[in-house]
């Protein structure tokens, strides 16, 4: 089955495409979720005060930090202050968006996977009735090409996890407790905290739970057509039906 990729640019009224033109260093990418949108802004040179302020305006800072590759924030903002999505758009065509959305040099760039081209003709006639906007490429893909990303939207990852669970894995995740070797302990870990050790934990553990359980199904998308078998998983079941 063939399929097509296209990548386009866009320009119309939107906040973030004036940022970017107004700043032409800045290079915007944008991840929508259920209910938000989170925004990583990067930039080579350090960042003006008119910059920042401008950026403070655009929702939460989560993260902020400046080193030799540059300045690199992390933000997230209500989706209900901005105008119709155009990736409402994407889906009236059939057409199946990819994230994250770039904003750079005042355009905005998105790449979309559709069934036809037919459909990405009519998506761009569709757009160009009130926007400008160019197609860059348009490709055809095979169907096990589709980036698995697009199978696994963030929100769906992390469905069902309560706020404190969520708030243990980042913290767990920001000391360290993941690295190898490990930089902190879960005692360290809970000290750090107002809740008791085994009551961090248990927060820790039933978040890592759910987010493995969630993630199941795309794992199973990404190894469904590996024929691979690094634990010689196979080999150790052939080797016990000799044996019976």
């Amino acid at each position: 089955m063939s399929l097509y990729e296209a990548s386009i640019r866009v320009k119309h009224e939107c906040p973030y495409r004036e940022i970017s033109e107004r700043y032409p260093d800045l290079t915007i990418r944008e991840w929508p979720l259920s209910d938000c949108q989170v925004l990583e802004i990067s930039s080579e040179a350090t960042p003006t005060d008119e910059l920042l302020d401008e950026i403070g305006q655009l929702g939460t800072v989560l993260h902020e930090s400046e080193d030799e590759d540059g300045y690199h924030v992390v933000t997230q903002s209500c989706l209900c202050s901005l105008e119709e999505s155009i990736i409402d758009r994407f889906e009236e065509h059939n057409c199946l968006y990819q994230s994250p959305t770039i904003y750079r040099q005042g355009w905005e760039h998105y790449t979309v996977v559709a069934f036809d081209g037919e459909d990405i003709r009519e998506l761009l006639g569709d757009l160009r009735s009130d926007r400008q906007i160019e197609l860059l490429s348009k490709t055809s893909i095979s169907e096990t090409q589709i980036p698995h990303s697009m199978l696994a939207p963030a929100s769906e990852l992390f469905e069902d996890l309560t706020d404190r669970q969520l708030a243990a894995l980042q913290f767990a995740l920001e000391r360290g407790y993941y690295e190898q070797p490990r930089k902190t302990s879960l005692r360290e870990l809970a000290e750090q905290t107002a809740v008791a050790r085994s009551t961090f934990e248990e927060h820790l553990r039933k978040a890592e739970n759910k987010l493995l359980t969630n993630a199941g199904q795309f794992l199973r998308l990404v190894t469904a057509t590996s024929t691979a078998d690094p634990l010689g998983v196979a080999k150790m079941q052939q080797a016990e039906h000799a044996a019976d």
